[in-house]
């Protein structure tokens, strides 16, 4: 029978716990949220909404074509330049996803005959893009600048590496300033993912690698997302200008994908304006980050310390952590829930994102519901 395969590899994710299914959340969700990347609490901010309509009015419901075609409009290129300006960097390129950014930089980066090295606990569309691209992936010990000079100084030719500024699973930053001091001992670029540290870290959220002092360099190039911070839809590649030329004339998924939409463009721009106008917002994330951490491990629980938004707490198991994210949600909390093969030490976990718009009570609640319902 034709994809009879399906159906067993089904069940042995059920029997493993890891089957996933989806749940659509109405607009008016009663829940607590703790599990979306709404990290400043943009998402539905008047101003970004207003955004969002008064691009969809001007310029219809989506680009209508790709970006080298129809779907450029100067709202693209005042969100590129906005984005590269408040960054520190020289160009930008804004596409579909974050994804797709991820994917355009890494294999337009990472020709035949180049030498990738990736970090052991890489986002998935980073391992992804080394996968796709034609250079040969070597992959290190996660945050290990050591491993990555090594591995570089083993390489005749061109070379890059590859990690995100903060880790999504554990939410711990890569050593930034010791990765670049790693490549440009062996002339190789850098290449980072700082969808994390975007409106969370670096003077007025400027993200990781404009606190790292590295915004702007000629041999660093960086990643984000635009559905975090900005409350929006979409990607970007920031970096030196003749890197960002040659991305629009090799990066596939700039290529032949479709702009993207004009709505969520117009969302961005509002978010990013207003996170300008407000800079107080990414310290806010911090803080509540870090009363989460100290309320939950004093409750002896086994919580990562955050280094940005995202606070990890471990479960004994993927079914415990099934039915702890389940029971959380049964108090009127919503926090995510990560197993393998999401993870990569293979160990399950809450996850848990603080907003700047979560209060002194949003916390309490979350910490008293998540110690009440715990794996015993």
């Amino acid at each position: 029978m034709a994809f009879g395969w399906i159906d067993e590899q089904a069940e042995a994710r059920r029997r493993a716990g890891l089957l996933r299914t989806l749940r659509p959340r109405p607009a008016d969700s009663p829940l607590l949220d703790l599990a979306s990347n709404d990290y400043l609490g943009l998402a539905r901010h008047p101003e970004v909404v207003e955004g969002a309509a008064a691009a969809a009015r001007t310029w219809g419901g989506g680009a209508t074509g790709s970006r080298l075609v129809t779907g450029t409009t100067e709202l693209h290129a005042r969100l590129e330049t906005e984005l590269a300006e408040f960054c520190g960097f020289e160009a930008a390129l804004v596409l579909s996803s974050g994804y797709a950014a991820n994917l355009a930089a890494v294999t337009a980066l990472g020709p035949h005959g180049s030498l990738i090295v990736s970090d052991a606990g890489n986002h998935a569309s980073l391992i992804d893009g080394c996968r796709l691209a034609r250079g040969t992936t070597q992959v290190v010990g996660h945050a290990d600048p050591e491993a990555v000079t090594k591995a570089l100084a083993a390489h005749q030719g061109e070379a890059i590496a590859v990690s995100d500024t903060v880790f999504s699973v554990d939410g711990d930053a890569a050593p930034l300033r010791s990765l670049a001091e790693a490549c440009r001992e062996q002339g190789a670029g850098l290449v980072v993912d700082d969808a994390h540290g975007l409106g969370v870290l670096g003077e007025g959220g400027r993200g990781a690698v404009y606190a790292a002092g590295l915004g702007g360099a000629a041999d660093v190039v960086a990643t984000a997302t635009l559905s975090k911070s900005l409350g929006s839809q979409g990607g970007v590649v920031l970096g030196p200008a003749r890197v960002i030329g040659h991305l629009v004339n090799t990066a596939r998924t700039f290529i032949f994908d479709t702009g993207l939409a004009p709505a969520a463009a117009g969302a961005a721009l509002a978010a990013l304006r207003l996170l300008r106008r407000e800079p107080e917002r990414p310290a806010r994330v911090r803080a509540v980050a870090a009363e989460l951490h100290a309320r939950l491990t004093a409750e002896g629980l086994a919580a990562v310390r955050p280094d940005a938004a995202v606070v990890s707490v471990r479960a004994p198991s993927p079914d415990a952590a099934v039915r702890w994210a389940a029971d959380c949600r049964t108090e009127g909390l919503s926090v995510g829930c990560f197993r393998p093969p999401s993870v990569p030490d293979g160990v399950s976990r809450l996850r848990l994102t603080a907003r700047a718009d979560l209060s002194a009570a949003d916390i309490e609640r979350a910490v008293r519901v998540i110690t009440a319902v715990r794996p015993c």
